[in-house]
This record gives structure tokens, sequence and C-alpha cells, in this order.
């Protein structure tokens, strides 16, 4: 039995794998046509990484998304899997909009941005899934702002916009940001924030690096914000 534990810093870990990194690198996705599915993940603006085949019955081509760690791949022999069959990849983003409009520029057919009235299970389904709002979070939370598109096969893909995580999701010893545009957004909100702490204090603040530094780090582990 794996016996899970949770640290003194909230983070969940099992005892079996405590000290060992696990990171997902590859998802299979399944395509009914190579070359169609390679043409509309080039047009993602995805980095291609790989097209390497052995013969008729064997073909691999892997790209990776903008920041990503995790690379799809797909071509032949790799999965038995129906077409279309792999649903709701999660794409996680800064900005939900700023991302679709990207993809939109690209000729990708994206649904609007949406969010759940209750609960979060309309992020899956289409356009008609009950409790489906159009548009933005109307507090812009974490986690609760999507939109979503399919490749040529019917794969389908899911943005969330996520600006802070849930408490444990995050090692405050290792933050890191996925692109530049992550890191700016997070300057941005830092220097908000800071803005309101020299307001309270009225003087003033000569120590700001330091602040902003716990300020992104904190805001990206969950946990409680300088203020």
């Amino acid at each position: 039995m794996i016996d899970a534990q949770v640290t003194s810093e909230g983070h969940s870990r099992t005892a079996e794998s405590a000290g060992v990194d696990m990171r997902l690198e590859v998802v299979i996705i399944p395509v009914s046509d190579v070359d169609r599915a390679k043409e509309f993940y080039t047009r993602l603006g995805w980095r291609l990484d790989a097209d390497a085949a052995s013969g008729d019955d064997f073909r691999l081509v892997q790209f990776t998304p903008p920041g990503s760690d995790c690379s799809v791949q797909f071509g032949r022999g790799l999965s038995a899997a129906a077409p279309g069959s792999a649903q709701a990849l999660h794409l996680i983003v800064s900005d939900v909009e700023a991302a679709r409009e990207d993809l939109v520029k690209n000729g990708v057919d994206v649904s609007e941005v949406y969010h759940c009235a209750t609960g979060l299970a309309c992020r899956f389904g289409g356009a008609d899934t009950p409790g489906r709002v159009r548009g933005t979070a109307p507090d812009r939370r974490s986690y609760a702002s999507f939109a979503s598109f399919s490749d040529p096969d019917g794969n389908g893909w899911v943005f969330q916009e996520v600006t802070t995580r849930l408490p444990g999701r995050v090692d405050p010893v290792a933050t890191s940001f996925a692109s530049a545009a992550d890191l700016s957004g997070a300057l941005r909100r830092a220097a908000a924030a800071h803005g309101e702490h020299e307001r309270r204090t009225g003087q003033a603040d000569a120590n700001w690096p330091d602040w902003y530094a716990e300020y992104m780090v904190k805001e990206q582990a969950g946990e409680v914000l300088p203020s």
C-alpha cells in the first residue's frame, strides 16, 4: 500500500516516491492522418522536436507547446487508441484571452472564453454544456476561465487560466515561470501589490526587490501574500 504523506510545507507526496522526481515527459495522442496533424500542430506555433520513421509501419512526430516541460507525440505504430479519443487535454495559460487570440490569428477554430456557473464540470463538452457561461470568471479567479479547441481528428484541448496555484502545487524552493509573459505578468501583479503596500505604510520601500520576490514566490505557491 502507498502511504500518502503531507509535509509541514503542505506538499503531498508518497512515501515510496519521496526524493525521486517523476516528471511527465510525453503524452501520446491518436491521429488518423499524420501529415494533417503535423500541419495543425505547426499552425498552433508549437515546437517541432522530431519526425522520425522506420519503414512503413512506424513514424513518430513530437511537438512541445510553448513553455511546456511535457511534449505530445503522434504517428504510426504508437497507439492502438481510436483517433480523436484523447479528450480534455489541459494547457495551462496565464491569460486565456490572449492564448485564444493567438490561435485565432493562426486560423484555428477556438471556442469563446467561458467559465462555469457552478463547479467545473462544464469545462468538458461542447458549447451547449449545462452551466457554461460566456466570458471569463467574474472575479477572474485562478483555475476558473477556459477556452477549448480540437485537432482535425477531434482530440480535445482545453485552455485553463491559472495565475495563482493552490497550496502545495508549487515547490517554493524551486519557483519558476514558464515564459517571459508569465514572468512579466507576475512582476506587474507584484508591482501593483507593492504600490498598495507603500500607500499603507506611507513611505517608499527601499527593499522592494526582496518584497517583489517574496510576493511572486508566495503567489505561485498559493500561500498567504505579503501586505
